[in-house]
């Protein structure tokens, strides 16, 4: 008998929306139900417009702003599910039409020159420009002709990892083959390995993307890619304005920090930081006991691109911390945690330029990690702290002067931001960090600033783009991640489904963040909505990726290859037992009994003031009560 879906409760749905809020002059915007023109920028929180119906100039505020309503099919899709071909050809576009995208109103002989480049007329050029513009991110150049493939078709890992070492070892040599000879060299590697080659245009799409310093020093052009790309003394090439260059690193915090309960020593966290080479603002970071690792990544760069009032709020700092946008280019080192392919195709997506440091050339991350030695070394004025080398701690018990938690230190912390580190004056720019990033962006009597970025209208949108992905076909009894069984109605309509083109089952992207498990992110390629899928076991509780793992392992140890979920759990319930008996008397066990207390929090860029869960789809109720953070001034900033 076929189910009575008539009294079904309809799941209510996470709608994918990457457009911005663009604030510049003369653009529309709405707020409740009226619409307004932007007439002027007062400052990062306030701006004058006119109501487009009564002409009346009223006072609004920056973060209660929404975009104008604009449909856009190719911005509805989930970054997995774009055809590498339509990858080639949107990049292709936005190359076209990048020199214009600074242009308030770009004159008809530059969009003539633009045309003439990328080979089409200038009604194509001024179309692409639109879309662009109406969500500011790459899927909007997809062609819409092609239709839209729901299935996956990314290359496998292996041939991935074939077609980047024929890259490096053949085609970025001396000798500069042809692309077509790279190609050729894919097949005949894949073929000799028994691998399915990918397309020549897959192959073609990732030389293209290979960054210019790379293409020139590759290929012997080692003197021309010094002169373009190798900074000269205290100037970092192309960061001339705010988000024109930001770099990104990670590093243990020089402090033990105490658990919540029995405030002892549980060890030092991590930091993972951006910071803009502008100006020398710090744009974002993310905090944790868990190692560096694409998540890290994935926060650090949420937070750096979305505004922060909330995340003040929920630290109880009160200060100015105004920023926010989408960063032109991204500078890191070769980590694989920033060489991850989903790292990499959602930097394209919104149009980011992601660039590796040489190998063996440190002098290519030195403002960031100037950056991080001057937070640190503020850092060895607290308690607890371990400093920066074992002759500076001589005689100094690091463990049992800590006396911060891990919330305590972060609220310290973002207090140290903007409350001293941007506020003073920064030894190479002459002025402070706030300053010099309100000339590049406001502008001032002598230079005319860029204007204030745009706004992300959907934070949990940015967070889910980069975050993890994973492809899996839907079975009766739901979807399978790791060992982890997911369902909820939404998948129903999906159950065996079948690609129509291959004849095998359609496989589907779930998106999830690793700290925890407990919820998945479905999207669902009809209505182009996310949707939250629980774990099928109810009484799974709320653990991180990585404690999940470690119960898999002891299961192993004792005997068991291929541990069923109850055993998991119970295993789980073990480990768990240990800790709490134990965790008064080791710092381990505390330090993981308190990462678990972190992860369960469920804190996130995205809506830092409504932790019941992972990216939640409600805006956030705003929270009173700001309290001055206690922070005491220090040197000079190197």
């Amino acid at each position: 008998m076929a189910d009575d879906d008539s009294n079904r409760e309809v799941p209510k749905g996470m709608p994918v929306t990457r457009k911005h809020v663009d604030l510049r002059v003369g653009n529309l915007v709405k707020q409740g139900n009226s619409t307004f023109r932007i007439v002027r920028v007062v400052d990062f929180e306030t701006l004058v417009a006119d109501d487009v119906e009564t002409g009346r100039p009223t006072i609004l505020s920056i973060t209660d702003v929404e975009p104008i309503d604009e449909k856009n099919v190719a911005s509805a899709q989930d970054i997995d599910a774009i055809l590498d071909e339509d990858w080639r050809i949107a990049n292709q576009r936005y190359r076209a039409i990048e020199p214009l995208l600074i242009l308030d109103s770009p004159g008809k002989a530059i969009v003539k020159q633009q045309a003439l480049v990328a080979g089409v007329n200038q009604a194509t050029i001024y179309r692409w420009l639109r879309r662009y513009k109406s969500v500011s991110d790459l899927s909007s150049l997809i062609p819409f002709k092609r239709g839209w493939k729901n299935h996956n078709f990314r290359i496998s890992h292996q041939a991935e990892s074939i077609v980047q070492d024929v890259i490096r070892d053949t085609y970025l040599t001396p000798q500069r083959p042809t692309g077509q000879k790279a190609i050729v060299e894919v097949q005949r590697r894949c073929l000799s390995l028994g691998i399915q080659a990918p397309s020549p245009g897959t192959v073609r799409a990732r030389l293209a993307a290979i960054p210019e310093r790379d293409f020139l020093r590759g290929r012997g052009f080692r003197e021309r890619a010094k002169n373009k790309f190798v900074p000269v003394p205290g100037r970092f090439p192309g960061a001339d304005y705010p988000l024109a260059v930001i770099q990104i690193d990670h590093t243990p915090v020089d402090i033990m920090l105490v658990d919540d309960v029995y405030r002892k020593s549980i060890g030092r966290p991590f930091i993972t930081l951006a910071m803009d080479v502008y100006s020398r603002m710090i744009i974002g970071y993310y905090l944790s006991f868990d190692p560096p690792s694409e998540t890290s990544v994935a926060m650090c760069v949420a937070h750096s691109i979305l505004p922060k009032q909330e995340w003040l709020l929920l630290h109880k700092v009160d200060a100015d911390w105004p920023v926010w946008g989408v960063p032109k280019k991204i500078y890191v080192d070769n980590g694989a945690d920033f060489r991850s392919n989903n790292f990499q195709r959602s930097c394209e997506m919104y149009g980011i330029n992601l660039e590796f440091r040489p190998v063996k050339r440190p002098n290519f991350g030195g403002h960031i990690e100037r950056i991080l030695g001057t937070i640190l070394r503020e850092i060895h004025a607290l308690p607890g702290t371990t400093f920066s080398a074992v002759k500076h701690r001589e005689g100094y018990d690091s463990e049992k002067n800590a006396v911060m938690t891990a919330s305590e230190f972060e609220a310290w912390l973002v207090g140290l931001i903007c409350k001293v580190y941007h506020q003073r004056v920064h030894s190479s720019l002459g002025m402070s960090p706030i300053r010099k990033w309100e000339i590049g962006i406001l502008g001032d009597g002598n230079e005319p600033g860029i204007g204030v970025p745009p706004k992300p209208a959907n934070n949990s949108t940015v967070l889910l783009d980069f975050l993890p992905a994973f492809n899996r076909s839907v079975q009766a009894f739901g979807v399978t991640i790791d060992g982890v069984t997911y369902y909820a109605e939404s998948l129903r309509p999906f159950i065996n489904a079948i690609d129509p083109e291959s004849g095998k089952k359609r496989k589907f992207i779930f998106r999830r963040d690793p700290r925890d498990i407990r919820v998945v992110w479905f999207f669902d390629p009809i209505l182009k909505e996310y949707f939250q899928i629980p774990t099928a076991d109810q009484s799974i509780p709320s653990l991180s990726i990585w404690e999940f793992q470690q119960a898999k392992e002891k299961l192993k140890r004792e005997g068991e290859k291929s541990a069923k979920p109850h055993r998991v759990l119970q295993s789980l319930t073990e480990l768990r037992a240990q800790v709490e008996e134990s965790k008064e008397k080791t710092k381990k066990a505390r330090r993981q009994a308190q990462r678990r207390k972190e992860h369960a929090k469920g804190i996130s860029p995205t809506n830092p003031l409504q932790v019941a869960g992972p990216l939640p789809v409600a805006p956030s109720e705003q929270a009173g009560g700001l309290i001055d953070g206690d922070v005491e001034p220090f040197g000079e900033i190197e």
